[in-house]
């Protein structure tokens, strides 16, 4: 992965934008780091009543534009529009997903106030961002234009049929 701002690894070992960051410094960091802030958003929506939705918020809105300037540095400007496509993707997930993970617990999304979403799908928004990313760098696809179209197209057709198919559970159960 080309980085587009610099960047001091554990060991002490300095990159500069432009230099190729081995993948195993982004991902396995952020992966967890957002999954415990997300797993606290998704949590304090969904644990009682609905009634905590402002601390989810709250965390959400101080993470979340913190975690956007990490991505910028590290993925540059032209990437993160796929923010937007993930956006598009996350509606679906949240309304697949959220809904079979809460009808576990026999609840709605219905059951919350429409703010109490908000923390979550942002943060399921910027987790399939990264996941995105490493689907390319696993596929070694960065350097390949049409490589990384192909990868591209397969993970938002993965991410549709995994949706859908979320949402054909909950129904047909």
């Amino acid at each position: 992965m080309k980085l587009h701002c610099e960047l001091t690894d554990l060991k002490g070992k300095r990159y500069r934008p432009g230099d190729d960051v081995p993948w195993v410094y982004i991902y396995p960091f952020f992966l967890v780091h957002m999954l415990g802030f997300g797993g606290m958003t998704f949590y304090t929506a969904y644990a009682g009543d609905g009634s905590n939705a402002m601390v989810g918020l709250a965390i959400a809105l101080i993470t979340a534009p913190i975690y956007l300037i990490f991505y910028r540095a590290i993925f540059g400007r032209d990437e993160v529009r796929w923010i937007f496509i993930n956006s598009a993707l996350g509606i679906l997930g949240i309304a697949a997903e959220v809904r079979w993970l809460l009808s576990l617990a026999g609840k709605q999304l219905d059951d919350y106030p429409a703010i109490a979403h908000v923390g979550p799908f942002m943060f399921y928004v910027m987790y399939t961002f990264l996941l995105r990313h490493a689907a390319l760098d696993l596929a070694d696809a960065r350097g390949n234009a049409e490589l990384k179209t192909k990868v591209e197209r397969h993970y938002v057709l993965i991410s549709v049929l995994v949706y859908c198919g979320t949402l054909l559970i909950r129904w047909v159960l």
